[in-house]
């Protein structure tokens, strides 16, 4: 595990989305709209951000980087990939 961590690229190009919402609840009839753009590192900063209560209507999208990422990050991975670049 600790390669791949060591493997992580956090300078890889990566996009915040935001899915619409209604009472703070995800419109899954609707498509998420883009709202910031940069690096991973960016956007997990730009989604730890966010406040709390509402990050679950956000995503990550950035090239896969097997097998720890994916090309669609949920806020729970967004929230583990944050600790573990802390900590490297």
């Amino acid at each position: 595990m600790s390669d791949d961590l060591s493997q992580l690229n956090f300078e890889a190009a990566a996009r915040l989305y935001k899915w619409p919402s209604l009472g703070n609840l995800r419109r899954e009839d609707r498509t998420p709209y883009m709202v910031a753009e940069g690096t991973l590192d960016e956007c997990i900063r730009d989604f730890m951000a966010k406040p709390e209560r509402s990050r679950h209507l956000y995503e990550i999208r950035t090239t896969p980087q097997a097998p720890l990422v994916g090309d669609i990050l949920s806020p729970e991975h967004i929230v583990e990939l944050s600790r573990l670049r802390d900590f490297l």
